[in-house]
């Protein structure tokens, strides 16, 4: 009797194959670790070391590491080749990406200006 994944899977209603594909998808598209990313991109740490500017035990200490900066991530990602993406999940909300974090040119004034302005160019649309 042949027990493979497949084949199991196969035997499911296709309504369960659709939501065992999806999570399979899902699950696929997860990364454990910056190690298992730079793999995944092909590259040594001493690569990435260079493209940092530092040496290859500090890339090693990077993968390591269970906090860091965002500044950080972003270069590491972007020597393995990538680019990185915040993204916030609100319930209820569909998700939203932060596009920069602590914009000097940014101030909390010009923030609602901004939406007073908007608000007012939206105000006069329906007169």
């Amino acid at each position: 009797m042949d027990r493979s994944l497949n084949n199991i899977i196969t035997a499911r209603p296709l309504k369960e194959q659709t939501v065992i594909d999806a999570c399979s998808q899902d699950m696929n598209q997860t990364v454990e670790g910056l190690r298992e990313l730079r793999q995944i991109a092909g590259k040594a740490q001493a690569e990435i070391a260079s493209a940092l500017n530092i040496k290859q035990p500090s890339v090693s200490q990077l993968e390591q590491q269970t906090d860091m900066y965002l500044s950080t991530l972003r270069r590491y990602v972007e020597a393995v080749g990538g680019e990185l993406q915040l993204t916030v999940k609100l319930p209820q909300r569909a998700a939203l990406r932060i596009h920069q974090l602590g914009d000097a040119s940014f101030s909390p004034q010009a923030a609602a200006q901004s939406r007073h302005m908007h608000a007012q160019i939206g105000g006069r649309r329906g007169r």
